[in-house]
């Protein structure tokens, strides 16, 4: 009956788990209970050689001492007469009541005759006579234990195998009755997941796990016959997706999660000059072996090249695109963890800006080329006419021409940077780099911002940079560069505050820390502050936004870079690394 709990179909599983466990409760009672007994057995037997036998055979011993001590100790004869008492009262062997009284009539004959040696002897044959039979008591006791425990043994060892065979049965049983029905039903889920529809589970019987199955195989049937009734549908949504996608009027390339090629639209055959037909369904690498456009961008998804817009030739000339990979992820149904099933490629078609932007870019560049002359001329002539023999002025007239000469300084530093932004733009920019040493690069760049920061009692401090390396730089560029962090800090310090121009070394790099103790720049707007004619929102301090973008340029072509660190309420610090001589 326990050897599977198969030969009970009908048997509800929630049955079938209460009578298992059940029948390993009453094996564990059963065997703690033949256990017990035989303890207890042994026990009894122990106690009575202990309690009884041990006793007689003490008292017999004690009287000996007792005996031999006659006419030495006065209290020879009280003790022996006491411990003969106490074995008169533990009288538990056939024949030792006799043998006790025939002590105690030699012993008192003992008493009125105590030189009498036969009398001495009776008395010791007597004790001898007790003790014999206790010793023989003992042996035959232990014997009774010792069969006692090999009958406790016996029946322990048969109540242990029978339960270790019902219970090995049950372990061997139980679980897998459990399991197996559950692992088939997973896998046919799975089955199911994969759209394999066709799947089917059986499970004998009238137990849970059957009607489960009979439950899911229905399942399955109508999931089956609505695939089947939903495929010519699916396959119409199909072609209304392709032909939206052939419409797109920018390329399009469609890939799965193991690269291969799904889809690809009018627009991209076009400019990549691939065939559909010989693309469709293969590798995207295999494909790029032989086509440029393609192996660009699967370089470009690694990192290899950069983010800068793409030229492609195509409609008869030079066109700029904008790649962007898209990965597409879904949640399965029933799941949790998302899962990649692909990506599609765009490429966005942006010559219209690129134009505009060159256009743009041309025309700041002519214009700030044309303020620059008349500029100069107006900052000459307010420079005669602050020199006194052109006439003196007042005091009103005075302030104005300083008035003057701050704006003409404003207008000629902003039609530099707009010169400098677009060389930056068009490419044109001229480095002539070479070996300069980094202490007079700063302290060309801190002079120039010495008025300035004298004019809000701001002072600049610099730790000793007489031994920093020299560095491989363009020395109009890089002064420009540090004066511009410079005049930056100090427009938004503080008054009575000041600057601070620090100076390190890296394996490859000398840096310069140029910090302040302003508002600080939030986290959101800490990137943009390189980007062109990007001016922190709230502040209201004067500048064109370029400054910041023409230093990284700058910085970026000759090998360095410009990093930030700032904190709301603690201030700003910029780091220049600038390219070591030596490295």
């Amino acid at each position: 009956m326990i050897l599977t709990l198969s030969f009970f179909p009908d048997m509800k599983i929630k049955t079938k788990l209460i009578l298992a466990f059940s029948l390993l409760f009453i094996m564990i009672l059963t065997l703690a209970g033949i256990a017990t007994r035989q303890v207890r057995l042994l026990g009894d037997e122990s106690k009575n050689i202990l309690v009884a036998n041990y006793q007689s055979m003490d008292y017999s011993r004690n009287m000996y001492k007792a005996l031999d001590a006659f006419g030495e100790k006065p209290d020879a004869a009280e003790k022996f007469q006491s411990y003969l008492d106490q074995q008169m009262a533990n009288i538990t062997e056939v024949g030792e009541q006799e043998l006790t009284a025939d002590l105690q009539e030699d012993y008192s004959a003992l008493l009125k005759d105590p030189k009498d040696p036969e009398l001495l002897r009776n008395v010791r044959a007597d004790l001898n006579s007790i003790m014999k039979l206790n010793m023989d008591a003992i042996k035959r006791k232990s014997d009774i234990a010792e069969n006692t425990a090999a009958s406790a043994i016996w029946w322990i060892s048969i109540a242990s195998a029978f339960c270790f065979v019902i219970g090995f049965t049950l372990l061997l049983n139980l679980p897998g009755y459990i399991a197996n029905p559950v692992r088939d039903l997973t896998e046919s889920i799975r089955q199911i997941a994969a759209k394999n529809y066709s799947q089917r589970v059986y499970f004998k019987g009238h137990d849970e796990f059957s009607v489960l199955a009979r439950s899911f195989n229905t399942m399955a049937e109508k999931l089956q016959e609505y695939s089947n009734s939903n495929l010519e549908k699916l396959m119409m949504e199909k072609r209304r997706i392709e032909t939206l996608i052939n419409n797109l009027s920018d390329p399009v390339i469609g890939l799965d999660e193991t690269m291969k090629i799904l889809f690809i639209n009018e627009e991209a055959i076009k400019v990549s000059g691939l065939i559909k037909d010989k693309v469709i369904g293969h590798q995207a690498e295999a494909v790029a072996l032989y086509n440029d456009l393609l192996r660009t961008l699967l370089q470009d998804d690694k990192g290899l090249i950069g983010k800068e817009p793409m030229e492609i030739y195509s409609d008869g000339k030079e066109s700029y695109f904008e790649k962007h990979r898209i990965p597409i992820s879904i949640v399965p149904t029933g799941e949790e963890e998302t899962r990649p099933i692909g990506s599609f490629i765009i490429l966005k078609n942006i010559t219209a800006y690129k134009e505009l932007d060159s256009a743009k870019t041309n025309f700041i560049a002519t214009v700030s080329h044309e303020f620059k002359t008349p500029i100069a001329s107006m900052k000459m002539s307010l420079q005669l006419l602050a020199n006194n023999k052109t006439g003196s002025l007042n005091e009103e007239q005075q302030e104005l021409l300083e008035s003057l000469h701050d704006d003409t300084e404003r207008l000629l530093r902003t039609t530099g940077e707009l010169l400098n932004i677009t060389q930056v733009e068009t490419g044109k920019s001229n480095f002539k780099t070479e070996t300069a040493s980094m202490q007079h690069l700063i302290a060309e760049a801190v002079e120039a911002n010495q008025k300035v920061a004298a004019y809000k009692n701001i002072s600049i401090r610099q730790n000793d940079m007489s031994q920093l390396p020299k560095v491989v730089v363009d020395r109009d560029k890089g002064a420009w560069i540090i004066s511009n962090l410079l005049s930056n800090a100090i427009r938004y310090s503080y008054d009575n505050d000041q600057v601070e121009v620090k100076a390190g070394v890296t394996p490859t790099h000398i840096e310069i820390a140029v910090t302040d103790h302003g508002t600080g720049i939030s986290p959101e707007f800490q990137e943009k502050v390189f980007d062109k004619y990007f001016r922190v929102p709230g502040t209201e301090k004067e500048g064109t936004g370029l400054g910041l973008s023409i230093s990284k340029e700058f910085l970026l072509a000759m090998g360095g870079y410009l990093h930030l660190k700032s904190d709301i309420g603690s201030g700003s610090t910029f780091t220049a690394g600038f390219m070591k001589a030596n490295s």
